[in-house]
């Protein structure tokens, strides 16, 4: 895919949560390609470390940040860090989560608080780090993602789709009280987006025919799919955009 070029991304400082592999590091790649200057959050340290250097010939290198977002006080650091090597952070995406299927009956209050921490609570903390710098400057944009799970009810996710369900609501409740700082927040939810992760979780020609037959258009969607609508929800294209949820799933209706 050949994404459209927004000039009023170049330049700009972009903080990438789970920037490392998958999805988020097909947002890497995007807004790199915009001549933006990324920033990219993650725990994968051999992933990202080889996207860092794919890229490194870019306008604007992106640069790998290791840090655990369940970790408030790494999180918090790695944000003053950021700001204090580039400056305000304009565009923050929360892109990183975990979907590890779960019985109901094996979940005990450990295993809650730590898929809450990795699917939910970050989206509060990175939102709230940046959230000063982005009243300053007069606006900013803040982009969380979602999930099509919990509108389907698919089956052994129930703590993830918990986590993310909450954040459609945190996002509606982040731009009415961000907004008056001309700080836009929006959610994004991908469908059945083809990343290796998803590829090893949906295996074989039926499962590949079950998705299809679900969806109104009967064909995957890819990373560049999702990157895409992020690269216009962050764009001054969208600059009244806000407090709303955005699908790129190809209309999926079922499971």
């Amino acid at each position: 895919m050949i994404y459209a070029t927004y000039p009023d991304l170049t330049d700009k400082r972009v903080v990438i949560t789970g920037g490392g592999t998958g999805i988020g590091a097909e947002l890497v790649t995007a807004f790199v390609q915009q001549g933006a200057q990324v920033f990219f959050l993650d725990i994968a340290a051999e992933a990202s470390r080889a996207l860092e250097q794919s890229l490194a010939g870019a306008r604007h290198a992106p640069k790998f940040m290791h840090c655990n977002l369940m970790d408030l006080d790494a999180l918090s650091a790695t944000f003053a860090a950021i700001e204090q090597a580039a400056g305000t952070v304009e565009i923050l995406i929360n892109n990183a989560a975990n979907d590890d299927r779960h019985s109901p009956a094996d979940v005990d209050g450990a295993y809650w608080d730590n898929r809450m921490a990795v699917n939910l609570r970050h989206q509060f903390f990175c939102a709230k780090a940046v959230a000063p710098g982005m009243a300053a400057a007069g606006g900013g944009v803040i982009l969380n993602f979602g999930s099509i799970s919990w509108h389907l009810a698919l089956p052994d996710l129930a703590l993830y789709m918990t986590a993310k369900a909450a954040i459609e609501g945190l996002t509606r409740a982040l731009a009415r009280d961000l907004g008056k700082d001309g700080v836009r927040v929006n959610c994004i939810i991908p469908g059945a987006v083809r990343t290796p992760r998803q590829e090893a979780l949906w295996t074989g020609a039926d499962e590949e025919a079950k998705i299809l037959a679900s969806q109104v258009l009967p064909q995957r969607v890819e990373v560049q799919d999702v990157a895409a609508l992020t690269l216009f929800l962050a764009s001054d294209n969208a600059r009244r955009c806000s407090g709303r949820d955005y699908f790129v799933d190809a209309g999926w209706y079922g499971a």
